[in-house]
């Protein structure tokens, strides 16, 4: 099973603890097994939102051999370059 990416336990500790919160304000409930049940609900969600978010897929990146990397590139010589001295100062 691969581990959980940043996003994932992001989205997933974001949604346990907002819908927590929001139960518990929209219930009104003291009782212990109200509260349990909530927040078992809360972490059932947030496992569903963390599950659900979009796992990067890795890149497949096509490698040549060297062989065909020589054969596909011709060969060509370079002409050599004239080096230029330039210089910052103005003439006098």
């Amino acid at each position: 099973m691969p581990r959980p990416t940043a996003a994932q336990l992001a989205y997933g500790s974001f949604t346990v603890i907002f819908s927590t919160l929001a139960m518990l304000l929209l219930s009104q409930t003291s009782s212990g097994l109200g509260i349990a049940v909530i927040a078992v609900s809360a972490l059932a969600l947030g496992l569903l939102v963390a599950m659900t978010v979009p796992i990067p897929k890795s890149r497949v990146v096509a490698v040549q051999k060297p062989a065909e990397v020589a054969a596909a590139a011709p060969v060509t010589a370079e002409k050599p370059v004239a080096a230029v001295a330039t210089s910052s100062r103005k003439a006098a």
